[in-house]
Order: C-alpha cells, then sequence, then structure tokens
C-alpha cells in the first residue's frame, strides 16, 4: 500500500508543483505563474484546478507520451520546403505564407516558417539588428534569475598561484556566492552552482555568457540535424535535467550586474585577504565564507515581492551525479577503458563495448553500464612489448661441382644414359 502513495516526479515538475503552490497559497498571482513558468495563464488555471482536485500527481502531464493531434502532416511539411527552395527561394517567411495561402493554398504561420527556414538553413534576406543597449529592471523574487560568470585576476597579489573566482549573483537582491578555483572550466562551474543549490535553492534560470563551458561549439552531426537537436554543453546538460533554463548574454553589458560585483571585489576583497594573509586557494575559500555574510549584509537589496523561487532539491545524492560530466568511452577487448591519458582496468565481468566514464565535482570517478556502478583499477604502469628477436641468417657455403660433374659435361651424361637404356632393352628381347 505504501508503494501506492509515492508520485514520481522529475526535477522540472518538482519546479514547476512549486511554483504552482505558490500560487494556491496566494503568494503569486497567476500571471506571475504563467511568466515564470513560460506558460499561459488558462493553462496555469487549468493546473491549479488539478493540483487542488487531484492533489500533487495532478501537475504531471496528461499527453506524456502520446503524438501530438495538431502537428503538420510530414508530407505537407514536405511539400512546402521544395517550393519555398525552389519557386519561392530567397522569399522571407512572411512573403512565403501569402504566395503558398494564395496560390497553393497551404495556411502555414509565417513563424512556423521561419523556423522551417532555420532548420533547413534556407536563405533568406533578414533585417539587420542595431546594437542596442537599454537598462535591465531587476527580477522581482528572488531565485528568479542568477547571473554566473569567473573573474580571471591576481586575487593573492603574486603571494600564492593564480586562480579564478566563480561567482554568482542573484538578480533580484544582489547576494553573492563566490567560490575560487584553479581554472574556469565545466567541474568548476557545476561545483560552485552545486553549493550554491544547496545552500539557496535551485534558480529557475541562470544568466552566462557564451564561455565555451557554458555553450556548446561543437558542429552538429547527421543524427542531430535530422532530429533537430542542438549540441549542449556538459553545463547545460545537467542543469537541463534539473529545469533550469540557462540564458547566454551576448556582450558584457548584458549581465552588468555580476562584472560590477567583480570590479568591486577586485578592489575590496583583494586587499581585505591582503589584510588577513591570504595565500592559496584553500584559505581564500575560507576567507569568503566568513566575509560573504557581511558583504551581503551590507550591499545586498530586499526584493520588489517576498516570494522566493528557489526551487527545492529533492534528491541531494541525485544531485551529485546529475551536476557531472558524463562521457562515452569504448570497453577494449582486454576489459581496458582509456580515458584522459589514464588506463582503467574493468574488473567487473560484463558483456558491453561501451561504458559510461562520469567525473564528478569532488574530484571521484565512476565507470558504469546501464547506470551500474563497475569496479576498476588504475593500471599505473603499462606492459612494456616483448623485444623481438632478430634472426640470425648463416652464410651458407657455396660448394662448386667438379669437373666430372654431369654440369660440367651434358654432353657425355646424355650419351651414357642413352647406353643405359638401349642395355636394358637388350636384356628385355634376349
Amino acid at each position: 500500500m505504501a508503494e501506492q502513495d509515492k508520485i514520481l516526479m522529475s526535477q522540472r515538475e518538482a519546479n514547476r508543483f512549486y511554483v504552482i503552490r505558490q500560487a494556491i497559497d496566494k503568494k503569486i498571482t497567476q500571471r506571475q505563474a504563467a511568466e515564470l513558468l513560460h506558460r499561459g495563464e488558462r493553462q496555469i488555471r487549468r493546473l491549479v484546478r488539478r493540483v487542488r482536485t487531484e492533489g500533487n500527481a495532478g501537475i504531471c502531464h496528461k499527453s506524456r507520451g502520446k503524438r501530438s493531434h495538431n502537428g503538420i502532416r510530414e508530407k505537407i511539411k514536405n511539400k512546402v520546403i521544395t517550393l519555398c527552395g525552389t519557386t519561392y527561394r530567397e522569399f522571407g517567411p512572411t512573403h512565403a505564407h501569402e504566395k503558398l495561402l494564395a496560390i497553393h493554398k497551404i495556411k502555414i504561420s509565417d513563424e512556423t516558417l521561419r523556423g522551417w527556414f532555420q532548420q533547413e538553413d534556407l536563405p533568406y534576406k533578414k533585417r539587420k539588428k542595431r546594437p542596442h543597449r537599454e537598462w535591465r529592471k531587476r527580477k522581482e523574487h528572488r531565485g528568479e534569475m542568477v547571473q554566473m560568470d569567473g573573474s580571471h585576476h591576481d586575487w593573492f597579489e603574486r603571494r600564492g598561484p593564480s586562480c579564478v573566482l566563480m561567482g554568482l549573483v542573484d538578480d533580484a537582491t544582489g547576494e553573492v556566492y563566490a567560490r575560487f578555483y584553479e581554472y574556469e572550466g565545466t567541474i568548476p562551474a557545476l561545483d560552485s552552482f552545486k553549493r550554491y543549490g544547496k545552500r539557496y535553492g535551485l534558480p529557475q534560470s541562470v544568466y552566462v555568457d557564451r564561455h565555451t563551458t557554458y555553450k556548446s561549439t561543437a558542429v552538429s552531426t547527421i543524427y542531430e540535424e535530422l532530429h533537430d537537436i542542438k549540441p549542449m554543453s556538459d553545463f547545460q546538460k545537467s542543469l537541463d535535467l534539473l529545469g533550469v533554463t540557462v540564458i547566454y548574454a551576448y556582450s558584457p553589458q548584458a549581465k552588468g550586474r555580476i562584472e560590477r560585483v567583480f570590479e568591486t571585489f577586485q578592489d575590496r576583497v583583494v586587499k581585505e585577504m591582503r589584510l588577513a594573509g591570504v595565500k592559496n586557494i584553500t584559505e581564500g575559500n575560507a576567507f569568503l565564507d566568513g566575509y560573504l555574510p557581511e558583504y551581503n549584509r551590507m550591499f545586498a537589496k530586499e526584493p520588489l515581492k517576498k516570494a522566493d523561487f528557489h526551487g527545492p532539491i529533492t534528491n541531494k545524492r541525485a544531485l551529485d551525479e546529475i551536476l557531472s560530466i558524463k562521457t562515452k568511452r569504448a570497453l577494449r577487448n582486454d576489459f581496458t577503458v582509456a580515458h584522459n591519458k589514464v588506463l582503467y582496468q574493468i574488473t567487473s565481468n560484463i558483456r558491453a563495448k561501451h561504458v559510461m566514464v562520469e567525473e564528478r565535482t569532488d574530484g571521484s570517478m565512476r565507470i558504469l553500464h546501464n547506470k551500474q556502478r563497475l569496479k576498476y583499477t588504475v593500471i599505473d604502469v603499462r606492459p612494456q612489448k616483448q623485444e623481438t628477436r632478430t634472426k640470425k641468417f648463416r652464410i651458407q657455403r657455396v660448394c662448386k661441382p667438379s669437373g666430372m660433374h654431369p654440369w660440367r659435361s651434358p654432353g657425355k651424361a646424355m650419351v651414357s644414359a642413352r647406353i643405359q637404356r638401349q642395355t636394358a632393352i637388350q636384356n628385355r628381347t634376349f
């Protein structure tokens, strides 16, 4: 009976349920919930009614796994793409929409055509975008958006090694969470986000720049192009599983709040660490644990609305698994796996061609197959190849035939052979 009371809910559905519960408890309006979840107000009202009548299970989508009933047929889509690639080549989406409706009686919206043009890489004249700078108003709720970036600076003033400060700033309040790392990469970004999430909760969105850590620069494979899948970085994949939206900035001015925080830190924190005698990353992180609460008390602001949009973490153990780098590796015939120039010997008895290598933020590594953890050992020294023995060629002695050898006198040998044959015939006759 206890199994029937369990409700399987993903992290994204848990975040959605949290927002709907805020709307039910009158902490936020339904319009605000619609803007936060990127849904219409009518759908929010339906979700509120379903949660009230069905309980927590009402947040799950009823059409999960079903095919859309109002989707455009593939035959019509292929016909439209063919026409736009030949007859209406270089037509804009609006112009092509008018021609398709007037001549071919095909009713397709211009925005749908615009998306198809981008998928099929069909050329058309685009309006030039002018650079625009506008002051953006703060978000109204804590946890609605967090700006994240890394700052390269001589933080220890040559008293210690060079490092990077990974910072996260709440857009509504200006509260700062920061930590020192050796470099700006995927593992530091995931680790700083995990520590922020365990302290405050999961934000609804993260605003980052277009660094390769956050945005993938890989070229789409044929499979991804056919299925309209865009390459994603490991950071974006992890946050997508948590239901956190990643927003990319196109200029440093767009995320000006965290840039100004870094300017302040490069002045204030450097001097404070100089007074405290901080010399390395470990001491710097210990210093930040005591300094940041005081800094936030002095400079953070109260949000416009009191509701906190930080989502709950349903499973903290699963959070360590999600916020990790997963790499698919081949399993060799001798049950070895090569990863980052290190060879690992799999001791578990499995039958597979590939395994998944999982690098976690705490520095540990796991090798998995079908989500099962495999036992392995590190091969420190590879076995050296045995030297192949070179064969010694023996010099053979050349024997010269004597003067009486048949090779030397082939005529005499032929005569003697003929005499022998004649003698044998006479013996048979008599």
